[in-house]
């Protein structure tokens, strides 16, 4: 028998002066709830939410660095362009 557990994943992101909020519900096996509970209670994040912002912010830097990898071989290959300037950017 599989155990679900729903937890809140909160996104905070600021603007200027405004503050938006988004919650997201995700199911997650007991399991996984247990070791995450696990791993707040023993002070290594503040909460929950902050333990799925770090997973997060963890993929995205892999996610960058795979890119960064792409681009450096098309560089290699001679696939670039050489900037004047910023509005070569463009």
């Amino acid at each position: 028998m599989t155990y679900f557990a729903i937890i809140s994943v909160t996104q905070i992101i600021t603007l200027t002066y405004k503050t938006m909020r988004n919650i997201m519900n995700i199911s997650l096996p007991k399991e996984m709830v247990v070791d995450i509970k696990r791993e707040v209670k023993a002070g290594k994040f503040a909460s929950t939410s902050e333990f799925m912002r770090h997973l997060i912010r963890v993929w995205n830097t892999k996610k960058l660095a795979e890119e960064l990898k792409k681009e450096r071989v098309q560089f290699r290959k001679g696939n670039y362009k050489v900037l004047k300037s910023l509005k070569d950017l463009r």
